[in-house]
């Protein structure tokens, strides 16, 4: 297993279920070996996902919360995840419950607009930050407070191509910080699918060799319109 797959290689009939989570190859290691422990990591990683490529895909499959004729997301939140300096812990065990209360979801419908996407995120991802479940979404809400989105991209009123170089500058021109090693785009074909961006556990800009290798090498990528 390796970062990429362990949150975007979902199959298609678990995101009929989840609502949303994107796919992409695979590419680095997990080490298995070790015991993931709630609490024990190093940073965390923000995944930013551009909707309109995933709804692209998924016209008739069921995921009206979020591709539906009335919604129009942009830049919404995939997941918010505990990482290694190499690797990444997940489904780590907690007295917290697998499932989340949709009276602690709905206040995230829209960073994250699925029941399906947010408990996934909580038992694969959430369980081992060794927060509860209110702590870890409010984290969440946090981290993406944190980052400033470039205007001319999160518009999403046109198509925009650019190279993943361009996309993560404007990124890094929106956020004094951020630097060219901490922030990764990554692509489904030739369309931007997610950016990643690492944080210290503080949710400060943080460089990650790892994450920031995993980036598409696609020449141009293709942000479509949300509508």
């Amino acid at each position: 297993m390796n970062f990429r797959s362990a949150c975007t290689s979902f199959s298609a009939a678990t995101l009929a279920l989840a609502a949303f989570l994107p796919t992409t190859a695979p590419a680095l290691s997990q080490d298995r070996t070790r015991q993931d422990r709630p609490g024990q990591f190093d940073f965390y990683v923000l995944s930013l996902s551009w909707s309109p490529t995933f709804c692209a895909s998924q016209k008739g499959d069921g995921n009206d919360q979020q591709c539906g004729a009335t919604r129009d997301f942009r830049f919404i939140v995939h997941g918010l995840w505990p990482q290694y300096e190499k690797g990444y812990p997940d489904f780590c065990r907690t007295d917290e419950p697998d499932r989340v209360p949709r009276s602690v979801g709905q206040s995230l419908f829209d960073i994250m607009p699925s029941m399906g996407l947010i408990g996934h995120q909580w038992r694969k991802h959430g369980s081992c930050t060794g927060l509860g479940q209110r702590e870890y979404f409010a984290k969440v809400r946090e981290a993406f407070g944190r980052v400033r989105l470039p205007t001319d991209l999160s518009r999403g009123e046109t198509s925009v191509t650019l190279s993943a170089d361009e996309i993560e500058q404007k990124f890094i021109a929106a956020n004094p910080g951020m630097s060219r090693r901490g922030i990764s785009a990554s692509c489904e074909g030739r369309r931007l699918e997610e950016i990643r961006v690492c944080l210290t556990k503080d949710l400060q800009f943080r460089d990650c060799a790892e994450v920031d290798a995993d980036g598409c090498r696609a020449s141009s990528i293709t942000l479509p319109p949300a509508r």
